[in-house]
């Protein structure tokens, strides 16, 4: 097969796994609103423990996931750990029959380990799988895909846990004791079908792609690189500051889809219109990745992209600061302009002349994505405090996008410390 063909096979097979991905992601948006109402969370930070639980478990789980691909080979990894998100998403059940907070963020540290699993195989995969200076165009489009998922994702699950949320809130206030218990216990069942179906096709998809035509490739081999013999991986300034790069900016990626719904809510707005916030963010990133699908690297480059996405990030944050009601959200929503390019140009940025490291060093930016667990938890902890607010709160975003535009501009190109 030829390597044009390898990359028209990988980007369709490796996009629809995307979308899957961005499906099962986004969902943790109306799945905060779902679970503060029945497990009976308290607010502020409490119901950030669901991105805390999934996105935790890449920094955990994928330097294993890595040395796992190395015995697995990237089809048969891939496979596996679709079927470890299927185990994940069956634990939902229990875990709404006993309305069990615990259980609920064990099954998303599941799903989060199998997605740990499908990125830290997939994401060098379609970087390599082309030419270098093309692979933000690529990544792009599997950015499109996984959003576009992402904008569906809370509208379906908002409409099947969450359709008659006015009524809820109204119910559930009014209600105590075993009543209260009863009514919670039947919105509870109504997750149990969604995620039994989702298992069901997790273990299909995984067959699908176990005997699917995606083309087996090793990354050491296929990606273009220095010689490395003797080198450190820690001593590749462009890998260790894209890590850092890469943290931040998963947490205000996070950040900006899933505290958009409680951010509406602080502002006295209901959860009816609040749930389908999510979405807002992700068509802004629909959106930005379209552009740097036509731009890049036709008009601008991936580096000069990234630094344009995190001087538009300083902006929209600032003005999310300095304006207040729809026009405050509205910015938050924007933000998902910003984000777009920045996972896109960052890998191929990072991974550039790794050679025999670059499977380490993906497993490595893979481990970033903890930014999603611990930056929206901060939020949540600043966002309680007396006299700061949901609002103010969203300062943290500031140094986090003048970092990025650091590593845009300067930090990348440096090949060694010194």
């Amino acid at each position: 097969m030829s390597r044009n063909s390898h990359t028209t096979t990988a980007v369709v097979i490796i996009g629809a796994l995307f979308f899957l991905f961005g499906f099962v992601t986004w969902i943790n948006g109306p799945l905060i609103s779902y679970l503060k109402i029945i497990c009976e969370l308290k607010t502020g930070a409490e119901p950030f423990y669901v991105t805390s639980a999934f996105y935790i478990a890449y920094f955990v789980t994928a330097l294993p996931m890595a040395w796992v691909l190395e015995r697995t080979g990237m089809k048969n990894g891939m496979m596996y750990g679709l079927w470890v998100m299927a185990l994940g998403a069956l634990l939902f059940i229990p875990a709404a029959q006993t309305r069990s907070y615990g259980l609920f963020l064990a099954g998303l540290f599941i799903i989060g380990t199998g997605l740990s699993l499908l990125q830290t195989a997939s994401n060098p995969y379609i970087t390599v799988v082309g030419p270098l200076e093309s692979a933000a165009s690529r990544i792009s489009v599997m950015g499109i895909c996984n959003k576009m998922a992402g904008v569906l994702a809370p509208f379906v699950v908002g409409a099947l846990l969450m359709g008659d949320a006015d009524t809820i809130e109204a119910e559930v206030a009014r209600l105590s004791g075993a009543a209260l218990d009863a009514r919670l216990n039947e919105i509870a069942e109504r997750i149990i079908v969604p995620y039994g179906g989702m298992a069901v096709v997790l273990v299909l998809l995984g067959l699908l792609v176990r005997f699917s035509p995606l083309p087996e490739l090793d990354p050491e081999v296929d990606a273009p690189g220095v010689a490395t013999d003797g080198r450190s991986i820690f001593s590749f300034p462009n890998l260790v500051l894209g890590v850092v790069a890469l943290f931040l900016y998963v947490g205000v990626e996070v950040m900006a889809g899933d505290t958009i719904g409680t951010y509406g809510q602080a502002l006295g707005l209901p959860l009816s219109e609040t749930k389908h916030f999510t979405s807002y963010t992700l068509i802004g990133m629909v959106v930005g990745y379209i552009i740097g699908i036509i731009a890049i690297p036709r008009w601008v480059s991936q580096s000069k992209a990234l630094a344009a996405s995190a001087i538009l990030g300083s902006l929209l944050t600032a003005c999310v600061l300095l304006t207040s009601g729809y026009t405050s959200i509205l910015c938050v929503a924007l933000l998902g302009l910003a984000n777009a390019l920045v996972w896109p140009a960052i890998w191929p940025l990072a991974i550039a002349g790794l050679s025999r490291h670059t499977k380490v060093g993906g497993a490595m930016l893979i481990m970033a994505i903890a930014g999603g667990a611990i930056l929206p938890l901060l939020y949540g902890k600043l966002a309680a405090w007396p006299g700061l607010g949901a609002r103010d709160a969203y300062f943290i975003m500031l140094p986090c996008y003048l970092f990025i535009l650091g590593y845009a501009l300067i930090w990348h190109k440096r090949k060694k410390w010194a």
